[in-house]
């Protein structure tokens, strides 16, 4: 059964109903959003499901326009005086049932006044509202919606505007995380380029490195790791590297052959 159920009276804005309900079925599906024209099938009888649909129904919007409480009926009467007047069934429907229901204000319709109203139907007058304008039909629309959905969490699991704007950041983030891999990688060829080619700054934080025969010296204000150097000649052989905390000297003495004795 739908969540929720778009209340109106034909002759007062019942185009704005419709309105109402295309977006909020656009917004959350069809099947979630009765609105009588739409919702019951050929052949159905309407006083039954209409009932029905008020009594499992989440909450109910009843539009009301300028004219809401002046149509007339067949009789010469105002309709909303009729027992039997379906627009009134449905919200006193709603209110006995203590489901949701909330006011939408059309236009230049005010605030309800209780006294125009039928005693079974005061409680509508204290009910919250929303307004809805044609001038301002998208931002109303989205309120509207946005309302629904936090007020009706099953509802608002349906949302698509928010599956489609999750799904709009999830590919944002997606989307930076491979261009920061991209410059992370750019940056490290650049580094590695640099240091092949004799002399480069590594952004200034470890210093500049000369490449020489024996290896890379750091000459910059970072950490200094030297590359070990060997030298000597034909009475030994001499090892040399450091860093910061000092350089390590060592002499290897070579051993004399018993001719050289």
């Amino acid at each position: 059964m739908p969540d929720v159920f778009v209340n109106y009276r034909t002759g007062d804005e019942e185009s704005a109903a419709t309105m109402i309900a295309r977006e909020l079925a656009r917004r959350f599906g069809g099947e979630r959003i009765f609105f009588a024209s739409n919702s019951i099938e050929l052949g159905h009888r309407f006083p039954l499901e209409l009932v029905r649909a008020v009594e499992e129904c989440g909450a109910l919007l009843a539009v009301i326009g300028p004219r809401w409480a002046e149509v007339r009926g067949a009789d010469g009467r105002p309709a909303l005086e009729a027992a039997q007047d379906w627009t009134r069934r449905e919200i006193q429907t709603a209110l006995d049932r203590g489901i949701l229901v909330i006011p939408v204000l059309v236009g230049k319709a005010t605030r309800i006044d209780p006294t125009v109203l039928p005693d079974d139907l005061r409680e509508l007058a204290d009910c919250q509202y929303r307004r809805f304008d044609h001038r301002n039909a998208e931002s109303d629309l989205t309120a509207l919606g946005d309302a629904l959905a936090r007020l009706l969490p099953e509802l608002g699991a349906e949302d698509h505007d928010a599956h489609t704007a999750r799904e709009r950041a999830a590919a944002k983030s997606r989307k930076k995380s491979a261009q920061d891999v991209g410059h992370t990688r750019m940056r490290t060829r650049d580094v590695e380029q640099r240091v092949r080619g004799g002399i480069g700054n590594l952004n200034g934080d470890l210093g500049t490195f000369v490449n020489e025969p024996q290896g890379p010296v750091n000459t910059g204000p970072g950490t200094q790791y030297n590359a070990p150097h060997f030298q000597g000649d034909n009475t030994g052989l001499q090892f040399t590297a450091g860093d910061n905390s000092g350089t390590v000297h060592q002499r290897f003495e070579r051993r004399r052959s018993a001719d050289e004795r």
